[in-house]
C-alpha cells in the first residue's frame, strides 16, 4: 500500500498540474478546504465531481457496549461526516 500524499506533496502536485506556483496552489487548496468545512459544518453536502460527496449525517441516541468491561452505555445523538465515493473513481481503481 502506497503512503498517502502529505499536504506539501499535494500542493506541489497541484502546482504542477495547474502550471502555476506553489503559493497559488496552496491558496486554492486552502479555499476548497474552507468551503467544504463551512458547508458540511452547516449540515449541507459538497459534491466533488469524479471524487465523491461529503456530507454530515446525524446519528440517533443509542446503546453501545464498552468492549473492555462489556458494560452497556447510553450514547447521545451526534453528527458524523460521511463520504460517498463516486462511481467513476471506484471504476478507475478497480480497472
Amino acid at each position: 500500500m502506497a503512503k498517502p500524499l502529505t499536504k506539501t506533496q499535494l500542493i506541489a502536485t497541484l502546482a504542477e498540474e495547474m502550471a502555476s506556483d506553489k503559493k497559488s496552489a496552496s491558496a486554492a487548496l486552502d479555499a476548497i478546504i474552507a468551503v467544504i468545512t463551512r458547508e458540511v459544518s452547516a449540515g449541507g453536502a459538497v459534491t466533488l465531481p469524479g471524487v465523491g460527496k461529503i456530507m454530515c449525517r446525524e446519528r440517533p441516541e443509542r446503546m453501545v457496549r464498552n468492549p473492555a468491561t462489556g458494560e452497556q452505555i447510553h450514547k447521545d445523538a451526534d453528527k458524523v461526516v460521511k463520504m460517498t465515493i463516486a462511481k467513476a473513481l471506484k471504476e478507475s481503481v478497480n480497472g
